[in-house]
């Protein structure tokens, strides 16, 4: 005879309910039975085959029939109705019918790296995204509470953990299965100018120009810039651009197209679950994504571009250059500077390497963007 464990947690018992039951009696539980052991309550009404909340569904005791190969890694043993193979940051009620839960699904997803400092900043660009949009703020300072202030607070997802990186934040928890109900996901810094920014109007551009991955363009004299993501008043969206001599090797590669800044990205759904599978575990700032990025769509310098029509400006506050420790007498932010150039150098060593193991071993026909697209 085999036997079940069940566990369960509530709001009213603080540890966990084991009991021991015969699989075999498992469609003839009463419900109220269960019922009583997750409330707390000690109604100890048992199994009644006769009671109209018993299971009226059959659950066959022989498992080990079912092996579907095409089932997700570790679910080949569950039927292909029952797997939920991704997931969503929409929020529930603890009542009610779940077919009734959602009002409306927000469409796109906006995520931003916040410290508490810079909350009238993030005030000001989370009104700039409507309710299209589920808004996700990571916590770098372990400040959550005192956001509520802000009514749109009470509905955003709060994820909080002491001097982490977005792009920390973005490994561990935008999995492209977690993302997978958005169309678009922006993963954006705390300190950006908003005010000839609307999200709405965005992403009706990036869908007329069939960008992939894109940033609005950044107000030229405002903070150094590359030249690729300077806004120009004379266009929607631009793909291409001109670099200081040498630069570009290929008209077609970065800096000159096929190529956004790390600071205000934005993914569709498809192009993020690439870029989610190169990001780094332990290379947190990000650096060299922004030249690597161009891998996950084709051809890149048709389907990466920078939005004229609605910009930003970056403010260049160094509040991530603070949560930095002060070593050997150099002050936090030369720490963390420090380690994002040399999280550059590792990046593109371990890109280079891995694309020589790779042909070394016979494994593909070496493809790049360039004007042969």
């Amino acid at each position: 005879m085999s036997w079940l464990t069940f566990r369960a947690n509530s709001g009213g018992y603080r540890g966990k309910v084991h009991f021991n039951l015969p699989s075999g009696l498992l469609p003839s539980i009463d419900l109220s039975y269960i019922e009583d052991r997750y409330t707390g309550r000690h109604a100890w009404s048992f199994m009644n085959n006769g009671n109209k909340r018993s299971s009226r569904h059959y659950l066959s005791n022989d498992t080990s029939k079912i092996w579907v190969p095409s089932n997700p890694k570790g679910a080949e043993s569950l039927p292909p109705g029952i797997v939920e193979a991704e997931s969503d940051f929409y929020l529930r009620r603890l009542w009610g019918k779940p077919s009734e839960d959602l009002t409306l699904k927000p469409k796109y997803l906006v995520t931003f790296t916040v410290g508490y400092d810079m909350k009238k900043n993030i005030d000001a660009a989370v009104k700039k995204f409507s309710e299209n949009f589920t808004i996700l703020l990571f916590h770098y300072d372990g400040r959550t509470n005192e956001w509520d202030e802000f009514e749109w607070s009470k509905k955003a997802i709060h994820v909080s953990a002491r001097k982490q990186t977005k792009w920390w934040y973005a490994k561990r928890f935008l999995h492209p299965d977690i993302v997978a109900p958005y169309d678009y996901i922006f993963i954006w810094d705390e300190d950006l100018g908003v005010e000839h920014f609307n999200a709405e109007e965005y992403i009706k551009l990036v869908k007329k120009h069939g960008l992939e991955i894109s940033q609005p363009g950044l107000e030229p004299n405002k903070g150094l810039t590359w030249q690729m993501t300077k806004r120009r008043g004379d266009k929607e969206v631009h793909k291409v651009t001109e670099e200081k001599p040498g630069w570009c090797s290929d008209p077609h590669l970065p800096p000159c197209a096929a190529f956004v800044e790390i600071m205000a990205p934005v993914f569709s759904r498809e192009a993020w679950r690439c870029v989610w599978h190169m990001i780094q575990n332990d290379l947190v700032h990000g650096w060299g994504l922004d030249f690597a990025v161009r891998r996950c769509v084709e051809p890149a310098h048709e389907k990466i571009g920078v939005v004229d029509a609605q910009w930003i400006v970056h403010q260049g506050v160094p509040t991530l250059g603070n949560q930095g420790k002060t070593e050997t007498g150099k002050a936090p932010w030369q720490g963390v500077r420090e380690r994002c150039r040399r999280e550059w150098t590792m990046f593109q060593s371990r890109l280079a390497n891995a694309e020589h193991a790779y042909f070394k071993s016979g494994g593909g026909i070496a493809i790049s963007n360039s004007t042969a697209h």
